[in-house]
């Protein structure tokens, strides 16, 4: 709206105002005290507006915000509110939001609206001035009929040109806050980069990680959530994280395909710092599952195709029948092309997840990362799941974060996790003998029997 009335008024205004003083003064300059008593009246009060009016502006955009996020914030936490039954708070909130709005969008649209009236008085005020004073050099002789009719209306033309100019004045304010906060968005510098010259990865090694010694402090935070992890996943194996909540397992797992990057040390794939290589390249070798199952707009097939878009119609099939989600999609009606709403909520969590995880099989990656993908999955499903993926990942390198011992037990490799370090380090049988944690973990979930 800014540029439209920029272009549409601002270049056109002042060549309207200066033409129409060009004019004036060319038919009567005897007269030309009026148009410069009618612009500094205009002025005089624009600039009372601007000192008085604008501030609100700016506050109107923010409060607009503000309605805005609290409408977005209680929309999407409608089953959290009716579980707390907080609605009679969210009203509250919504409520002063919306006031805080309305009253000053009343009191801006009340200045105003009364600013029109005031500007059409004076313009007809100077017409009136004009025909005065006009009537009197007519009556003298001095100045004839058609010079007045012209002189008011080369002064209308200088005064609208003023006007425009005004109209343009009240919307910069908001243009300003709105510009900020695109500019606060094109400004950002990404934290994570791809080098300017990008190594290539090792064909002789496929899949192999490497942690030494990386620590790893969330931006703005002095305490660090890693400290000093070093381990190595190799290909074909499982590699499984256990911990207690707030361990830094899902960080330290996020740290692979750089979703962040870490503070200290070297996380390497296939011997390659991946802080060297180009983030897509990285991508490409890693099928990744997050903790929430992500779906999104269009059919069961779009989901399971959405990172390998040429996958063929069998090895979508066969990526569901590995995740444990033919069943669920078979008994549906259009069974492979059945509509997925937007964010999957016409699906269960536990399908949801299911799907999720055929996507990430289905581009065959070198390497597979679960982020607790298996809990919204029964033990039985859980169970049948991790048997197909190791038939069908042979030479893949498997990360699995879990909150199961089930989960994990028969891994190759599990580290526990407690408050950022590595406290454990071995197979399921040893770290029983070894690891303290790691055993009252066990017998929180298992019974002797098990053990």
């Amino acid at each position: 709206m800014l540029i439209l009335f920029t272009l549409r008024i601002i270049f056109y205004a002042p060549i309207i105002g200066i033409g129409g003083v060009i004019k004036v003064l060319n038919t009567n300059v005897s007269m030309a005290w009026i148009i410069a008593l009618a612009v500094g009246v205009i002025l005089t009060i624009m600039l009372g507006v601007f000192f008085f009016v604008m501030p609100r502006f700016k506050r109107l955009q923010k409060l607009i915000d503000r309605l805005n996020l609290v409408t977005r914030e209680i929309i999407t936490g409608i089953p959290v509110i009716r579980a707390f039954s907080n609605q009679k708070y969210e009203e509250k909130r919504f409520d002063k939001a919306n006031v805080d709005l309305k009253k000053t969008t009343l009191f801006v649209d009340r200045i105003m609206g009364c600013l029109m009236p005031t500007l059409m008085f004076i313009m007809n005020g100077i017409c009136i001035l004009i025909v005065w004073n006009g009537a009197k050099g007519i009556d003298q002789g001095i100045m004839q009929v058609g010079d007045l009719l012209a002189f008011i209306q080369y002064t209308m033309q200088i005064v609208m040109a003023f006007l425009m100019v005004t109209m343009f004045s009240i919307m910069l304010p908001r243009a300003s806050v709105s510009i900020g906060r695109i500019s606060e968005i094109l400004n950002t510098v990404p934290v994570i980069r791809d080098p300017e010259k990008p190594k290539e990865f090792s064909k002789r090694t496929k899949g192999l990680i490497e942690f030494k010694n990386v620590s790893f402090c969330y931006p703005d935070s002095d305490e660090e959530v890693l400290t000093d992890i070093t381990f190595t996943a190799k290909p074909g194996e499982t590699t499984a994280f256990i911990g207690s909540t707030g361990s830094g397992k899902s960080t330290l797992i996020n740290l692979i395909p750089r979703l962040f990057d870490a503070t200290k040390g070297e996380i390497l794939v296939d011997g390659i710092n991946v802080k060297d290589v180009d983030t897509k390249e990285l991508h490409k070798k890693i099928g990744f599952v997050p903790q929430k199952g992500v779906l999104f707009s269009g059919t069961i097939a779009s989901n399971i195709k959405y990172g390998k878009k040429d996958l063929s119609d069998e090895e979508m099939k066969k990526a569901a029948s590995i995740a444990m989600a033919t069943e669920f999609i078979e008994s549906k009606k259009m069974k492979y092309n059945t509509k997925i709403s937007q964010g999957g909520t016409n699906v269960s969590g536990g399908q949801k997840q299911r799907l999720s995880i055929a996507r990430a099989v289905a581009l065959k990656p070198e390497i597979l990362i679960f982020d607790d993908s298996f809990s919204a999955l029964d033990f039985k499903t859980d169970a049948a799941l991790r048997k197909a993926l190791r038939e069908n990942t042979e030479g893949t390198t498997t990360l699995i974060v879990a909150q199961r011992i089930s989960t994990i037990m028969n891994a190759d490799q599990i580290i526990v996790l407690d408050e950022g370090k590595v406290v454990g380090k071995g197979r399921h049988e040893d770290l029983l003998q070894t690891c303290e944690i790691y055993k009252e973990i066990a017998e929180s979930q298992l019974g002797k029997e098990e053990l």
